[in-house]
């Protein structure tokens, strides 16, 4: 257990670091932050702190640098997460409150804000398709042999797809495909749309079998794809000191371009919380050079998907949390989604 003076001395420290990118001595927390304690109180203190594990040296001879101990002590402990300006505040609202026609378009925006405000990485993934209910099936013809298939679910996903026929299809059988796909599917569950599907439609209808497959088919093609990940501000990290190092840049990049991790990064936590992962704390070992910050957003028990950020240790962490509690909170505020509930 740390006294108050060595707490307000870690929490200097990792301030200061987080600034200027730069190892902490003594006499720079003495000059900025504790002018009524003497250098070497502080030399003793941080000496201390660094034997328990909090700090880390980079070499013989600099000052200190913040473990991931440190950060986590830091980020639990001896930080207020109101850093968050009147004019953050009101870009975040205007650009919430835009009206979003699907969550995932809503889920790019807010991806979107957080990487413009805070300066870092964001990822994003939108709600999982297994469990949501379908509000309306659609089909819109394109062609004398092309549809367009729309799934619209509860929550606001939207999935389309474009179906082709080897024989043409007409606007009269599009309308009756319109009512039986919604008579029989409204109100499920998006896994009904199998077999015992098809062999409704085709009991109803009786239509040709290369126009009932393949509708079946893509339909069932599109509810299974992987989920879609988005990307927003991946140069940004690229302006931090600690990409300077080829290594770790050349990390970060794959990390980015890996999906199954990416997933893994944002399939984590639980709905509503943040989570924060620091270093050695994230389960793959190619980001122990990294933390992540994720939260799920959700209405009721219904998940909309999971934004994260992802960058260096040395992550102003009061910012990026701050950012994502408001940020969170405008979500589920939204009334284009919470009406349904």
């Amino acid at each position: 257990m740390l006294d108050e003076r060595k707490r307000n001395i870690l929490k200097e420290i990792v301030d200061e670091y987080i600034a200027t990118a730069e190892p902490v001595s003594s006499a720079v927390i003495v000059e900025k932050y504790e002018s009524n304690i003497s250098s070497a109180t502080v030399r003793n203190d941080m000496a201390e702190l660094e034997k328990l594990g909090y700090l880390e040296k980079t070499h013989a001879s600099s000052g200190r640098v913040p473990s991931a101990k440190g950060y986590r002590m830091y980020v639990d402990e001896l930080l207020k997460y109101d850093n968050i300006s009147l004019e953050e505040i009101k870009y975040i609202q205007e650009k919430l409150e835009n009206k979003a026609d699907s969550i995932e378009e809503l889920t790019k925006i807010a991806t979107t804000t957080l990487s413009e405000i805070t300066h870092y990485t964001t990822v994003s993934v939108g709600p999982k398709t297994s469990g949501q209910i379908i509000e309306e099936i659609k089909f819109v013809l394109l062609g004398n042999r092309m549809l367009m298939g729309i799934i619209v679910t509860d929550t606001g996903l939207v999935k389309e797809t474009i179906i082709k026929f080897d024989e043409d299809i007409t606007a009269e059988q599009v309308d009756t495909l319109n009512y039986y796909f919604n008579n029989k599917l409204q109100g499920e569950p998006i896994e009904k749309i199998d077999a015992s599907l098809e062999e409704y439609i085709f009991r109803e209808l009786k239509y040709s079998v290369k126009i009932i497959r393949p509708i079946i088919e893509q339909m069932k093609k599109l509810i299974q794809e992987e989920e879609n990940i988005y990307l927003e501000g991946a140069n940004k990290s690229f302006e931090l000191p600690e990409f300077k190092s080829l290594e770790l840049a050349k990390n970060f990049v794959n990390i980015l371009d890996t999906k199954e991790l990416m997933l893994d990064i944002l399939n984590t936590g639980f709905a509503e919380d943040i989570q924060i992962y620091i270093g050695d704390e994230n389960d793959n070992k190619d980001l122990k050079d990294f933390s992540v910050v994720t939260f799920k957003h959700s209405v009721g028990d219904k998940d909309l998907g999971t934004i994260g950020i992802i960058g260096p240790k040395r992550m102003n962490y009061s910012k990026v949390i701050s950012v994502m509690k408001y940020i969170s909170k405008k979500l589920n505020e939204n009334d284009n989604f919470n009406k349904k509930d």
